[in-house]
């Protein structure tokens, strides 16, 4: 009878350990699995006029946030961990140019494009 016990103790034991360590796994918490923060560029960027910028795999565009026309298009290179280039060709005004943009923080871009004109990028949630 005190093996069985023993038995019964070592496996809640090792029930109760698994739990835990379920539960404190990152991108968990008591209402389910969430999606993890994207690091780096990768993602979907809003301007403080609503537009939407997209970086996905090299490819970047804007678009209208009511229309979702597309405003811009072009590619991207990513210099260092925190520096991003962007060479676009404007739809409207069929220009190219080129934007340097620095991640100073995870959900934050500063951009300063080749004319020098300067603007921020909030991580779209």
């Amino acid at each position: 009878m005190n093996r069985l016990h023993l038995a019964g103790a070592a496996a809640l034991s090792l029930t109760l350990i698994g739990c835990q360590a379920i539960s404190y796994a990152p991108g968990y918490n008591s209402g389910g699995f969430n999606q993890p923060r994207r690091a780096g560029i990768e993602g979907q960027w809003v301007d403080p006029n609503g537009i939407v910028s997209s970086f996905y795999s090299g490819r970047f565009e804007t678009r209208t946030t009511d229309t979702n026309s597309l405003l811009a298009q072009g590619s991207y290179t990513q210099v260092s961990p925190s520096l991003v280039e962007i060479e676009l060709t404007s739809l409207l005004r069929n220009t190219t140019s080129k934007v340097n943009c620095a991640q100073v923080s995870r959900d934050r871009l500063n951009c300063t494009s080749s004319s020098g004109s300067q603007f921020t990028l909030s991580r779209r949630a």
